[in-house]
């Protein structure tokens, strides 16, 4: 640690008032709601609207609002429909909310290794994992840097296999043009406290095919068939609705999120052109097809050229205002131990009680990516708040934290 004296920065938050952004847009919809004293979505006109605009800017044929980010993920894995020891391959590197779905529908989660430059999965290390017991693929676009779609979805096609997207950290991403959540089958997103827009909790699901968009809904409403001739629960289902009083603070964030992209990409790009260059960091990786949405800043740290990598360099921010996240999860999702002592349902294990040997074969030989991926990215903080001032402020320090872990300050 240093002993000169250190600025501090004051950082804006996306955990408080300072880095979110809400305002009387907001307050009029909620206004709006308790005045008709109708809370619930399945009588209300707010959750609808969201739905039906959502669709429209993602350029969806159908979206569903839901309960919550791992709400929308069960929902799609539900719609998916797996049996009874199935498997879906999925990245090592991503929330618990997008793994314990893929369970909770009787499937085994199957880890695949991930591209130590962006932590997200690619159709090479996708393409070891499938096999006949494949039933799906969960891609996750980290931090909002879109996976390389186009070769996963040729990979995804030859098989027969259908593509779900996370796009919990990734609103507005694209991918050759193309906005994630619809490049593949399904795609789910997530409206919690800390995503590009929020109602605190809520999530939201979209597909153009017509037999998954029916199990959407119904699983998000405990398989209810709301406005059919001779409604029934028709299958085993949760209640995963969104309420109005979300719906509305959605409708008014939604306002929101184009403004809110694009001022988190042209921060991050003045940062990545400030950094670029310094020895021992390396800037965010973005194909050149793609365009970064930036819910959080990555940088990729060489221990051996910045002494002790980023941990030692997390350390140096702290002092300095910048409280970033060495390794992000710390550990791989596999290490986890629902997953190496397979707790899920009493002593039963199921469902790894199914499971082929090779599907929860978790030595860390077999990820390479994912090990070494996870010792270099430092996750810092990014919200549209961020000024020319504030960027400016996070540039020198991380120069100057830099120099202060080789001992040069």
């Amino acid at each position: 640690m240093t002993t000169q004296s250190i600025t501090r920065l004051d950082l804006p938050s996306d955990q408080d008032a300072s880095g979110r952004t809400f305002g009387a847009e907001e307050l009029e919809q909620l206004t709006g709601v308790l005045n008709s004293g109708v809370l619930t979505s399945t009588k209300g006109s707010r959750v609808k609207q969201l739905e039906e605009r959502f669709a429209r800017l993602v350029g969806a044929r159908w979206a569903y609002a839901c309960s919550s980010g791992t709400s929308a993920v069960h929902a799609a894995v539900a719609a998916i429909d797996p049996e009874p020891g199935d498997e879906i391959v999925t990245t090592s590197i991503t929330d618990m909310g997008a793994l314990t779905p893929i369970l909770y529908q009787s499937a085994i989660p199957v880890f695949a290794d991930v591209d130590p430059r962006t932590l997200n999965v690619t159709a090479a290390t996708l393409e070891p994992k499938l096999n006949d017991r494949t039933k799906a693929i969960v891609v996750t676009h980290l931090f909002g840097n879109p996976c390389e779609m186009d070769d996963i979805r040729t990979l995804a096609a030859e098989r027969g296999i259908p593509v779900i997207e996370d796009c919990a950290q990734s609103f507005l991403a694209t991918s050759g043009g193309v906005q994630v959540g619809t490049l593949g089958a399904i795609g789910c997103f997530s409206l919690q406290q800390g995503k590009h827009i929020t109602t605190g909790e809520g999530g939201l699901v979209v597909t153009d095919d017509e037999a998954l968009a029916r199990r959407l809904f119904l699983f998000i409403n405990k398989a209810w068939g709301y406005g059919d001739a001779s409604p029934d629960h028709y299958f085993l289902a949760l209640n995963s609705r969104m309420n109005e009083l979300q719906g509305a603070v959605a409708v008014a964030q939604l306002d929101r999120l184009e403004g809110v992209v694009a001022a988190r990409r042209r921060t991050a790009a003045r940062l990545s052109e400030m950094l670029t260059g310094v020895e021992g960091i390396a800037v965010p990786w973005v194909a050149a097809d793609h365009q970064h949405s930036y819910w959080k800043y990555c940088l990729r740290v060489d221990s051996e050229q910045v002494p002790g990598g980023a941990d030692a360099l997390a350390i140096e921010l702290r002092e300095r205002g910048i409280f970033s996240s060495p390794r992000y999860i710390r550990k791989p999702a596999f290490q986890c131990q629902v997953f190496t002592e397979q707790r899920t349902f009493g002593n039963s294990r199921f469902p790894f009680d199914h499971a082929r040997p090779e599907a929860v074969d978790y030595r860390p030989e077999l990820y390479p990516g994912t090990f070494s991926g996870l010792e270099q990215v430092l996750v810092m903080p990014w919200n549209e708040r961020y000024t020319d001032d504030h960027v400016d402020g996070i540039a020198a320090a991380v120069i100057e934290a830099v120099a202060a872990v080789r001992g040069l300050a």
